[in-house]
């Protein structure tokens, strides 16, 4: 059961993070955020490393594709898993393919040693 809540979290997470990656950037100040190159926390980094020319880098539309290109990987990343929410969960508990493939080649060992027909002449 905390495996489904680990993937169900991990999921959620990787859907938000990337929702907030991609459209984050190109968000106009109208809608009562703070442009992407004129927040506090950049101005403050720039004005304390007299680098003015980080905010005129962060505000380009390189950096700005770049961290969109980020969101679009987080939720790639969000619909492969939940693609592959059932093989999640088993690789949680420890119930990984290695240990299935092991059991298949002990039970293939036990078969007896009889000559196939390829084997026979």
């Amino acid at each position: 059961m905390t495996a489904k809540i680990i993937v169900i979290v991990f999921i959620s997470l990787c859907l938000e993070v990337g929702v907030l990656l991609t459209l984050l950037p190109w968000v106009s100040p109208r809608l009562g955020f703070v442009d992407w190159g004129d927040n506090y926390l950049l101005v403050y980094a720039a004005s304390q490393t007299n680098l003015p020319i980080l905010r005129t880098a962060i505000a380009s539309g390189w950096v700005r594709g770049a961290v969109t290109a980020l969101g679009i990987l987080n939720i790639a990343i969000a619909f492969w898993e939940i693609a592959h929410f059932s093989s999640a969960v088993r690789a949680i508990e420890g119930k990984t393919e290695t240990n299935q493939n092991a059991s298949v080649q002990q039970q293939a060992a036990n078969l007896s040693d009889h000559a196939g027909r390829d084997e026979r002449q």
